[in-house]
This record gives structure tokens, sequence and C-alpha cells, in this order.
């Protein structure tokens, strides 16, 4: 049985208890503070163990602080009773944000992490999970301001879920949604629905894809998740770091309050390309376009297969030989001897610039021979008065190098190589691109690759597609140095969260699979939304690019690979959100159309909440386009009072209505410069994704699906980014979809 009312009996008891829990956080903040504060006075004076001490302390305790401090949000969101407990034979725990003790050390909140917590989120009639009770509390600040209950066991009446919904706490959940957005997306962590905490508490091990369509919470779900696995396995996890990676930065700057919130603040979030770029040594920019034929080949996995064979043409055998005056020596590396040094070094593990030192540990060694051999002789030939003293061979090798002429074989046969001079040096010359790619891409294939060469490495203006080939470069070529430190190392994670991964190319996947270190990932999006260049047909088709090196797909593999061993990470789990909890059911049944005639095999998810309104279709002629966008934008934020309203439109319309908003006195944020804060944003639909707003006004559909790659399901994408009202903009005919329902 379910009730909801702000005259409950329990309320005034109910506000006691969180009353004191508050109470309580304060102290426990208090005391933070306070070991915070003794510690810096200890001044920076003592041993080094000392210094090292204060340090963590230090350390320690603003972590601490960054945990308790959850700002505005509920401390607690509601109860559960397991057992009789107006008998005194069961338990009560108040499920909230964090872990709250009482003065006795008594359990005033549960962290909703916490074991004894699932039922909140996974109980059903069917199924109470020793529950007779489920109470959410809807707060404003630190006020209850209404509750609901549901009763389980005998003499229940039926539950939410046997009446046939599907919601947990069905009022609060609603409350929720609709509310007004903001600029950042809100944590979900009160009203978490079973099917998502089913995601959220899987086990950490293996590959876990998680399908959403839009409004399911795929997002709020992989970030809790997040939370929830550094919680439950926080040793290892802390030490071994947690990743986030999003699409783009306005996606990342939407999503990055929610781990924060959730007392979670050392989780790195990036974006895939952010990834990358952090390991650009030559200090080279990412800026331009290229067509799209090119970024799609250069995010096929094949390009794997080349680039090993562009590293491997750089290992080559002298042509002619060289000599090397040492002492009374002269000493010569002849081809023949270049090539067995290439060979030997190419069977080894390893990076190339790793094995550089192989490579010169085995020319000092064949140069040792031939100095040690020059001195017996001479011995023999002048007695005892010869050379004094035979040097070692690491003496002689630390020597031989400094010689001009040595010095630019080694370079020839295995120059130590920059992920960006090997990438430079390719795509700069034909010849090396045929050669690294004869029988994997076909010439026209290969004349996608070249551009012409620029004079200075630190100028090149790299593409947002030639990052991931740098990333491939870098884990096959290794750090430059002689004695790498930790930093030159590639970093990996204890788990990976990758958003939107549907979008993902083959190798930007692998560079995501090469940051995992055990195979511990989320990966989410959803496969009707993928607008990528080469959007795939299915999950294995992503999953395919997850795995270890010799796992992925395309994969050449290091020596010593089992035959045939490529494809996707043994282990993967899937797993589908089926309930849209944002778009309403109108907005949902008009975007379905669009859906359809995508094509997809995917069926759009069920919205449970309508907006009581169909969507408004407005056809003006062009001259008007901006007159009517303009009208559309006011009228939305007068009607959403306070929440967010999004403009979206194709690129090439994006500044011309940024203008003319601008001259109507409109504040207008363009979120591709400045992100989504403001009451009113224009968004390129590229940038769209992922993203939600009050109101939301879809400019030009035709011309949108004319000019994206993602065509139709670019549309789609846009059409679903309303929590209430949905306006479409066009002077053109509309799309197919679209017309069925003007008509």
């Amino acid at each position: 049985m379910m009730s909801s009312s702000p005259a409950n009996p329990d309320l005034e008891a109910e506000q006691a208890h969180l009353d004191l829990a508050y109470h309580q956080l304060e102290a426990m903040r208090a005391a933070a503070r306070g070991l915070l504060e003794s510690v810096l006075d200890q001044g920076r004076g003592g041993t080094f163990q000392a210094r090292a001490e204060r340090d963590v302390m230090v350390r320690t305790s603003l972590q601490r602080l960054q945990h308790l401090d959850i700002g505005d949000q509920s401390l607690c969101f509601g109860r559960i009773d397991m057992g009789d407990t107006d008998a005194g034979e069961g338990e009560i725990f108040h499920i909230g944000r964090l872990a709250v003790s009482g003065p006795d050390q008594d359990t005033l909140v549960v962290d909703w992490r916490a074991p004894v917590a699932e039922p909140f989120y996974r109980a059903t009639g069917h199924d109470p999970m020793g529950l007779t009770l489920r109470r959410h509390f809807l707060t404003g600040g630190r006020r209850i301001v209404s509750m609901e209950d549901e009763r389980f066991g005998a003499g229940a009446e039926p539950s939410s879920q046997e009446a046939g919904s599907e919601l947990a706490g069905g009022g609060v959940l609603l409350a929720a949604l609709e509310r007004t957005r903001s600029g950042y997306m809100r944590d979900i962590v009160a009203t978490v629905q079973r099917e998502q905490d089913e995601v959220i508490r899987a086990p950490l091990t293996g590959i876990l894809v998680v399908q959403g369509g839009p409004g399911t919470g795929k997002t709020a779900v992989a970030l809790h998740r997040a939370a929830y696995l550094l919680y439950t396995h926080r040793f290892p996890l802390e030490s071994q770091g947690v990743l986030v990676v999003g699409p783009n930065p306005v996606f990342m700057g939407y999503i990055g309050r929610v781990l924060p919130s959730l007392g979670e603040t050392g989780v790195v979030q990036t974006t895939i390309a952010g990834l990358a770029t952090a390991g650009l040594i030559s200090g080279g920019s990412v800026q331009g376009s290229e067509p799209a034929a090119t970024a799609a080949l250069k995010g096929d996995a094949r390009m794997a297969a080349v680039l090993a064979r562009a590293v491997k043409n750089r290992q080559r055998p002298l042509r002619q030989g060289v000599d090397v005056p040492f002492g009374s020596a002269m000493l010569h590396l002849s081809p023949e001897d270049s090539a067995r040094v290439v060979a030997t070094a190419r069977r080894r593990g390893g990076t190339h610039n790793a094995r550089r030192r192989l490579v010169e540990q085995l020319v000092a060694g064949n140069l040792y021979v031939q100095y040690t051999r020059t001195v017996d002789r001479n011995r023999r030939r002048v007695g005892a008065e010869g050379e004094a003293q035979v040097i070692d061979q690491v003496e002689l090798g630390r020597q031989v190098r400094r010689h001009p002429g040595l010095a630019e074989a080694l370079d020839r046969m295995w120059p130590r190589l920059l992920p960006e001079e090997l990438l430079h040096d390719l795509y700069g010359s034909p010849p090396l691109i045929a050669l690294a790619s004869r029988g994997i891409l076909d010439s026209e294939e290969q004349a996608h690759l070249y551009r012409p060469r620029s004079p200075v490495l630190e100028g090149i203006g790299w593409t947002p597609g030639d990052l991931a080939l740098l990333d491939e470069a870098r884990a096959l070529l290794g750090p430059t140095r002689r004695r790498p430190t930790a930093d030159d190392a590639m970093r990996t994670y204890g788990h990976i969260v990758a958003d939107e991964a549907q979008d993902l190319s083959p190798m930007q996947l692998r560079m995501l699979g090469r940051r995992s270190l055990s195979g511990s990932m989320t990966v989410v999006g959803d496969i009707a939304q993928a607008t990528g260049v080469r959007a795939p047909a299915d999950w294995e088709a992503v999953v395919a690019h997850l795995g270890p090196p010799g796992r992925r797909s395309g994969d050449t593999g290091p020596p010593g690979r089992r035959a045939g061993d490529t494809g996707p990470p043994r282990g993967a789990r899937y797993v589908e959100l089926s309930v849209n909890y944002r778009t309403p059911s109108e907005v949902m049944e008009l975007a379905s159309r669009v859906l359809a005639a995508t094509g997809t095999h995917l069926r759009p998810p069920r919205s449970i909440r309508s907006a009581g309104s169909e969507p408004n279709l407005v056809a003006v002629p062009w001259e008007r386009l901006e007159e009517e966008v303009v009208a559309q934008a006011r009228s939305e934020m007068e009607a959403m009072a306070g929440g967010t309203v999004a403009v979206v439109a194709a690129p090439s319309l994006v500044s011309r209505l940024v203008g003319a908003m601008a001259r109507e006195g409109l504040a207008v944020t363009d979120a591709a410069s400045h992100g989504i804060g403001s009451a009113l944003t224009l968004v390129p639909v590229e940038l769209v994704k992922g993203l939600e707003f009050d109101a939301v006004i879809v400019v030009e559909p035709a011309l949108l699906v004319a000019e994206e790659t993602g065509g139709l399901r670019s549309l789609y994408v846009a059409l679903t980014r309303p929590t209430r009202s949905l306006t479409v903009v066009s002077t053109q005919p509309l799309p197919a979809p679209l017309r069925r329902m003007s008509a």
C-alpha cells in the first residue's frame, strides 16, 4: 500500500531524527576541521618522516571535509523497516547520501551504497527483500515536506510494482522529474529505480555494457556506479584510479558536479580528446577538420596494423657500412651485422624506443669483438708493450656512441621517435604510406592519409582523427628517454566509465582498452543515437576493440601472441534500461517516428510522463526564420520560469541565430564556446547529445539532417532533449517522419 501525505503521523519524529543527523554531520565536519587546523599549526619543521606524515594527514583531512560537504543536497531521503518493527523485533535504517553516527555511535543514516540499503532500491511486492516498510522523503532544504510509504508483507495492499507501475517512490520521483533544470546534471541518489540499481551494483570485474535510450538515466547511472564501486572497492580503486570519459567538454561540464555531490572528488573526468592530448610531447595543437572519409579511415581498426608496420619500417639495416676509429683499432659495422642486430631486436618484446638500448648494446657487442681481436693481434705483433689495458664492453659502447658516424648509423637503423614524428613522417611521404599500408589499405585510402609536411614539428595542426593514432603510436614507441620516469608511463585505471561510447571509433576504443588495468569497464550509450562517421550496428562491434593487446579486433599483437587470438574480451555483460524518465510521451511519440525511419532494430524506451500537450511544429518563410526563433525562445523562457531553454540547430545556422537573439536583447549563450550554464543556450546539434533542457526549439530539421553525418539519427537526438516542451521551426519541407505528424 502506498500513501503520501504531509500529515503523516510519523512526520514529527522523522524530522527530529533528521535534525539530529544534521547536527551530527556538523559535528563531524567540525572535528575534521579541527584536525586539519591542529596539523597545520605544527608547521613544516621536524624530520623528513614527520613532514611526510603531516602531509598525509592534511590530505586526509581535506578529503574528509570534501566528503562531508553535501551543499544544499538532502542528507537523508528515505527509510526502510525490516521485520516487525511495531513489535520491537525488526530494524529501522534511514538511507542517505553518506553515513552519519549518533553521539553514542549508533547509526543515524546509512550510506546509500551500503549493502543494507539495497532493498530501498530493489524491493518489490513479489520480492520485498525482508522489508515491511519503504518510506521516501520529499525534502526542501533540511525540512521534510512530505513522505511516501510503501508497505510489504502479509496484509499489505498490492504494491506499486504489482499494480502496474515500475516506480519506487513514484511521487518523489515525479516531483524530482518535474523540477526545472539548471546547467548541470543532478544526482539521482534519492530516486534510483530497480533496473538502474542493478546496473549500479553490478560486479566490478569485466566489461558491463549499458544500452539506454533517451531519458533512461544511463549517464547518471554510470556515474553513481563509479561512486558505488569506489565505496565498495575502496582499497584497490582509490590507488588505481577511476576514469570517466565523455564525448566533449560541454558534456563533461554538464555532468561534472555529480560525483562530487556523491562525495567522490578523486575521479578523473575528461574527454577522449583530452585523454590523447595529455600524451602529446611536441606541443602540437589540435585544430582544423578533415573530410568525413579521412576521419572515418583514421578511426578504422586497420590503422593499428598500418602504424605497427610504419614503426617496423623504421627498424632497418644499414645499406652501407660505417667505420668507427677507436684507439689503435678501426672498427666496422657492416650491413650484414646491422641486419642481424635489427632482426634480433625485432624478436624481443617491448616498445620501439625501449629496444633502442638493446640495439646499441648489440652493436657495441659486435664492435667489442672486433676491438678485442685487434688488441690481441697487436699484442702478438709488438709483445707485452702493446695496449696496457683492455676496456670492457660497456665502456666501449659508451665511448663509440659519441662517434658522429656511428650515432648517425644507429639513428638510421633504429631511431628514437616521438609519436608526432612517426605520424608526421608517415603522412608527408606517399612512399612511406604505401609501404606501411600495402595489403591493408587501397590506393584511394592511402591518398586520404597524405598531407604536406610542416616545417616544424611544434607547428603541426592535428585533427581530432589524428589523436587516437598518436596515442597508438605512443603505445608502440614508448618514451624516448634512455631512463624513463613514472611521468613517461601511460596511466592506467582500475575502472573506466565510457559514456556515449557508441560514437567512439575503433581506434579511440583501443585508447580506452590500453588504459584499463584489469579490463574493468562500464560502457554506456545508445546504438540508436550513434552519429559517428561509422556507426556500429551493435554493442559487440564496440566491445571487440576494448580488449587487452592481442584480443582487440584489428590487433596484430606483440610477439608470442596466439594465432587467431582476436575479438572481444571474454565475459562482457549486456543490460538494457527500458524506461524513459525524462522525455514526455508526446515528444517521444514524434521522435519514435524518426527513429523508425533510421532502420534501427532497437525500440525506444517507454516514457512514464506526459507533457499534456503535443510538440509545436511551426512553418515560416525563410526570411522570417530568425524572427520566429527569437519569438519562440522568448515565449519558452517566460513559460519555463527559471528553467532552461535550448535552441538546437545545424552548424551553419549557429552564428546567425546567436546574433539574431542577441540583437533582440535575449541573453543567449553559445554552448560551443561557453557551455550551458545560462537560461537560454544555442547548442549545435553535434554537442547536444546527453544534455537535457526544460524546453527545446529545434530549428530547420531538414538542414540539420542534410549537414550532419548522423542524418536522421542526429535529428532523433535533438528531438529527445526536452523534459517539458518541444518546438520545431522550419522553412523547408519537414523530413518525412515529421510530415506524417503534421499532416
